[in-house]
């Protein structure tokens, strides 16, 4: 009995699956056979009689701004090109990679120790640890997550305030 009941069940699930792409087949052939005339992309725009003349009230510009002649490209190249003699040498490229290197290495003896590398997460673990403790607890690890730029998600549960452990 329960094998018929389940053949009946798949049945109705073919018939309404049938029933489905028919009426999607409708509806595509709906919307692509109709004669919509396409709309204009702005509102009509407002005209003011000015001494008896049609004058639009908010005149558009005669002409375009002009773009800058410099692509995103030059503008880069001139970055790296410090001498400006249109090359730019090995040291103007990796100019940034040494001042970048500079700021990790503190203690200046041009050697990056793991320390010296990962300050940032070290750093980041020493103000979380607010209890000096050495480790981190739930709570404390909470304050290390990234914090997300954009709005916030609206239909994300609650968190909920876990109580700290002493």
């Amino acid at each position: 009995m329960q094998a018929w009941a389940m053949g009946v069940a798949a049945m109705w699930r073919y018939l309404a699956g049938g029933a489905a792409v028919i009426a999607l087949i409708v509806a595509g052939f709906m919307l692509f056979s109709g004669n919509a005339r396409p709309r204009p992309l702005l509102p009509a725009q407002p005209i003011s009689q000015a001494g008896g003349a049609a004058v639009p009230t908010d005149p558009l510009p005669d002409a375009a701004p002009e773009a800058t002649a410099k692509t995103r490209e030059q503008k880069r190249f001139d970055r790296y090109d410090k001498d400006r003699d249109a090359t730019i040498t090995r040291e103007e490229y990796l100019v940034q990679r040494r001042k970048a290197y500079a700021r990790l290495d503190v203690d200046g003896d041009g050697k990056l120790s793991f320390d010296e590398w990962a300050v940032k997460a070290t750093t980041k673990f020493a103000d979380a640890d607010r209890d000096k403790s050495g480790t981190m607890t739930a709570p404390e690890f909470a304050t290390t997550a990234v914090k997300r730029k954009g709005p916030a998600r609206v239909n994300c549960p609650p968190v909920q305030a876990v109580a700290e452990e002493s």
